[in-house]
């Protein structure tokens, strides 16, 4: 089953058409998966939060606004399902890792010593400065559709941008690396 807009899509699906299910979660499931695991950075937590999102946008199908967009709803359901996730992973306790320790484990190159410490500094952030750095850098989503998935005004999400970026800037310039106001500016 091919439908082609949105509106048509969410009626079968509403329906109870198992291939409309299916395209549905064939037509997002890319975005979805791809915000999980920019958010979460593990790919098994990213897979079952991704999974449970759609759980959650089948639930609440019947409450989409059909004036909106279904895409950021979408997106924005998956967003606060890695707030949970983010929220639960705080509260248990990490396993130490000692990947030097590890028989066979790869060392960093040094030339992703920049990557690593500029995933450090995000892992730093407050979670909204994060996901806003995330949404734009790392998907590439302008200011308007970030604004709408986090359900924030523009100015805001221009604010926590910069105040993100200022403090990954610091980060990176407190571990050596010589970087300006630039380096972390618009594409």
């Amino acid at each position: 089953m091919c439908v082609s807009s949105d509106r048509e899509l969410v009626a079968e699906c509403r329906a109870g058409n198992a291939g409309a299910i299916r395209d549905l979660v064939e037509r997002f499931q890319n975005d979805v998966f791809a915000i999980c695991f920019r958010l979460l950075r593990h790919r098994h937590d990213a897979e079952d939060v991704a999974q449970d999102s759609f759980v959650r946008v089948f639930r609440s199908l019947h409450r989409w606004d059909t004036a909106r967009p279904l895409k950021p709803w979408i997106l924005t359901i998956a967003v606060n399902r890695c707030r949970t996730a983010l929220s639960k992973r705080n509260r248990r306790p990490t396993p130490v890792e000692f990947l030097a320790d590890v028989p066979g484990a790869e060392v960093p190159e040094s030339s992703s010593e920049l990557s690593a410490a500029i995933s450090e500094a995000l892992n730093e952030l407050r979670g909204d400065y994060r996901e806003v750095f995330i949404l734009f850098h790392e998907t590439g989503k302008p200011y308007e559709e970030i604004a709408e998935i986090l359900e924030r005004p523009v100015g805001t999400v221009k604010t926590w941008l910069h105040r993100a970026r200022a403090r990954v800037l610091a980060h990176l310039q407190a571990k050596g690396f010589a970087l300006d106001n630039t380096d972390l500016n618009e594409p």
